[in-house]
Formats: structure tokens, C-alpha cells, sequence
């Protein structure tokens, strides 16, 4: 019998999937939520795309020939890893798919904030040149980074940063061996240490009980004024409340935005009112080519599972 693998994500994810899906499976196309969606779970084998929000018990129900969860997105918060673990079906994100975009995207928060970019662009626009003030503008060479979350992200994070002459530091609670650090050329800091004294901080860590709220109003009092802040992973893993204070107030030099505690993020949301921010909706890692390699990696692990072989990339907490 032929094995069918359903598909569901937006339209542009869609339009990709012909000229990626191996021959052999039974591929069947689906909207978030659609009644398509709804109608091909009972006889899907093989679910993929930007799905993690399904992941629930009663997925597990609908859908009870599931072989491989596949998720096209890095993060997989939403999903509910309890009923994932009970149902014995592997649960696997992207694989490091969108790992170039995202980290292209928080070199380019970072530039965009050092050098005021939407301050200098609203003067142009406006007829001010200079405007009435040329604002403070930094550049990053020789600055500090301190990367939070050495990943697959966070390394590729590391090797651009280098290329602009930044030094870069890291804290990760899973430590590089000395010989993987220098072929990196990072070194390690304690916590403490990244906040204390990095021109820019960038985060790059999955959002779960240990790094929700992990850069609070404590940690935001011990960097320095002149300093960037950087996240393109979760917004709750910053407290947004206290960051949007410490920034109103001049206590940190801007920062650069890809993901809020509420997304979409409200309009009254005071950070929309800042002139020190550099916000994105949380659109570093979908482009043209990074979700192309989204449905590469995820149809290659579709026929691994298919072969008999064990899945890829399973979230780290289904290998505990």
C-alpha cells in the first residue's frame, strides 16, 4: 500500500512541494486548518510541515498511522512534547534548515542598530539629510559579541561576526572542547560574564523552562549602556517589559528584534514607539531558500523512516 505523507503549511511553502517530494509516496497538499488538512489525517503516515501547534493528544487520535512528526520550523515550543513522547512517534524539527537566514538576519539586526539605520533612513526620506541631529552611530569591528546558545546558529553567527573583525565569545551549557573553540576561534564565559562586558549580545537558545525570562531586568542592570541586545529565538526567553524599559530609559545603546512575547505583536506594544530598535516579524529564517532546504530535509527524512532507518533530528527532549 502506498504511503502518504501530508503537507500543510501557507501557499509559498506549497508551491515548493512538487518539485521536491519523492515519487513512491501518496502526496497530498494541505492549508493550516483546511478541511484537506482534516480530511487526510486518518490515512497519513508521515506529517510534515510548519505543524508543531498540532502536536496534541488529540493529533495522535486523528492521525493513528503516523509514522514521523516533521516540522519545517526550528522551534517546537507549541508542541506538546508529553503526548509526543507517549505516542512514540518521532518528533523532528528542521535540521539546522534555516540556520544561514537566521544567522544573516541577526548580523543584520546587529549592523542595522549600531549604525541607527531606520533613524538615518527616516531623516532621508523625510527631507532631513543629516536630520536635525546626526545620531550616534557605532561601528562593530573589534566590538565584543557574546553569543547565547552556540547551536548550529549560533556558530554560523560566529564565523560572520568574524569576518566584521568582532571578537566573540559564548555561553552554552553544553561547553566546546579547547580544540573545537580555536578551530571556531570563540572562546568560553560564564553568564555573567557575556552580560557584563559584550558590546552586543545575540540569542540564539530554544525557548523552554530554563531560558523563559532568562535575560530579565537583573541581568539587563549589568550591561553596559553603550550595548546591543540581539534575539531572533523566542521572545519570552528576554523579559520584554523590563528590556523595553531599559531602553526607554537609555540604559542599553538599542536592540534588534525578530520575535515578541506576543505575536503578532500588539499596536499599542510601547517598543513599536522606540527610536533605538530595529524590529522584524519574526521573518529571519523563512526565505526562498531556506524553505527549499526545509522540504529537502524533511522529505529525506520522511523516506529514512520509510527505509527502516532511524529518524533525524528528533527533538533533543524525545532522546532523554
Amino acid at each position: 500500500m502506498v504511503e502518504r505523507v501530508l503537507v500543510v503549511g501557507p501557499k509559498d511553502t506549497i508551491s515548493m512541494v512538487d518539485d521536491l517530494a519523492p515519487k513512491g509516496f501518496e502526496i497530498v497538499k494541505a492549508l493550516h486548518n483546511s478541511p484537506e488538512m482534516k480530511a487526510a489525517l486518518p490515512g497519513t503516515d508521515y506529517f510534515v510541515g510548519f505543524i508543531q501547534q498540532y502536536v496534541t493528544p488529540q493529533l495522535f487520535k486523528d492521525a493513528p498511522k503516523l509514522k514521523l512528526i516533521q516540522m519545517l520550523s526550528a522551534g517546537y515550543d507549541r508542541a506538546d512534547l508529553a503526548a509526543a513522547r507517549k505516542s512514540g512517534v518521532p518528533l523532528c524539527n528542521n535540521g539546522g534548515a534555516n540556520s544561514v537566514a537566521v544567522s544573516e538576519h541577526a548580523m543584520l539586526l546587529m549592523l542595522a542598530v549600531s549604525r541607527r539605520l531606520i533613524t538615518q533612513h527616516s531623516n532621508v526620506t523625510a527631507g532631513r539629510w543629516h536630520g536635525n541631529q546626526p545620531p550616534t552611530v557605532h561601528q562593530v569591528r573589534e566590538k565584543v559579541l557574546g553569543i547565547i546558545g552556540l547551536g548550529t546558529i549560533g556558530k554560523k553567527v560566529a564565523r560572520l561576526a568574524q569576518a566584521f573583525g568582532i571578537v566573540v565569545h559564548y555561553y552554552d551549557i553544553k561547553r566546546l572542547k579547547e580544540e573545537e573553540e580555536d578551530a571556531l576561534g570563540v572562546r568560553f564565559r560564564l553568564l555573567p560574564e557575556i552580560l557584563r562586558h559584550s558590546d552586543i549580545i545575540s540569542l540564539h537558545v530554544p525557548l523552554n523552562a530554563s531560558t523563559q525570562g532568562m535575560i530579565g531586568a537583573q541581568e539587563l542592570a549589568v550591561m553596559k549602556p553603550s550595548a546591543i541586545i540581539v534575539n531572533t529565538s523566542r521572545g519570552p526567553v528576554i523579559d520584554e517589559k523590563a528590556m523595553t524599559a531599559a531602553l526607554s530609559a537609555h540604559k542599553l545603546f538599542g536592540a534588534g528584534l525578530d520575535v515578541f512575547d506576543e505575536e503578532p505583536t500588539p499596536p499599542d506594544n510601547p517598543l513599536l514607539k522606540l527610536d533605538n530598535v530595529v524590529l522584524t516579524a519574526h521573518l529571519a529564517g523563512p526565505t526562498y531558500e531556506s524553505n527549499i532546504t526545509r522540504l529537502r530535509n524533511g522529505f529525506d527524512n520522511v523516506q529514512r523512516v520509510a527505509r527502516g532507518e532511524p529518524a533525524l533530528w528528533v527533538v533533543p527532549e524525545l532522546l532523554e
